[in-house]
């Protein structure tokens, strides 16, 4: 986040808001990297840069039109345009199918946060989640070595990029919750 950290938190957190409230409310038009949109759920909060609030006032409508009578954030991201993985899957689907873990194995289901770098490589930043250590050693190494990413851009030059990988193996098996005990 930018030196008005404060400021851009709070206008992060209305965006989250209005995001989520729902339809029968009026929604703003949401302008992302200038181009319209509908609703702005995909957009993880992590790669939001800046957030600005235009008023539903004469000039923001006749600047962006009758959809704008409910106001406009504009949002910027850190990308003009998001890193691609190579494959015509998705990046889950790839690590997943590359996985060595049998039907034969307890279901688990590892989470983890990644950063693809200006070069396109795979680095894991943060566990978010692991229900068995074998399947995240084994996701992880998956991840790291799998092909070089077409790397986000900014601007016509690469830039990092943030992700969440999820892994839940095998495939199709219910994952039981945790046990939880409680003392009365």
């Amino acid at each position: 986040m930018k030196t008005n950290g404060i400021i851009t938190y709070c206008l992060l957190l209305a965006v989250l808001l209005l995001a989520t409230t729902p339809v029968v409310a009026q929604q703003p038009l949401y302008v992302v990297n200038g181009q319209p949109r509908e609703n702005i759920d995909s957009i993880p909060p992590e790669v939001i840069e800046q957030v600005e609030s235009l008023p539903a006032d004469e000039e923001t409508i006749a600047l962006y039109g009758e959809k704008a009578s409910n106001g406009v954030l504009l949002i910027t991201l850190t990308y003009d345009q998001p890193a691609r993985f190579p494959h015509g899957e998705s990046f889950n689907d790839y690590v997943a199918a590359h996985v060595e873990w049998g039907d034969d194995e307890p279901a688990a289901r590892v989470i983890l946060r990644y950063r693809i770098t200006e070069e396109g490589r795979t680095l894991i930043t943060q566990e978010l989640e692991s229900t068995d250590n074998r399947l995240k050693r084994r996701v992880v190494k998956t991840a790291e070595e799998s092909p070089l990413w077409h790397p986000a851009t900014k601007e016509g030059r690469p830039v990092t990029y943030e992700g969440v990988l999820h892994v839940q193996l095998p495939k199709g098996k219910y994952l039981r919750p945790p046990v939880e005990l409680v003392y009365r």
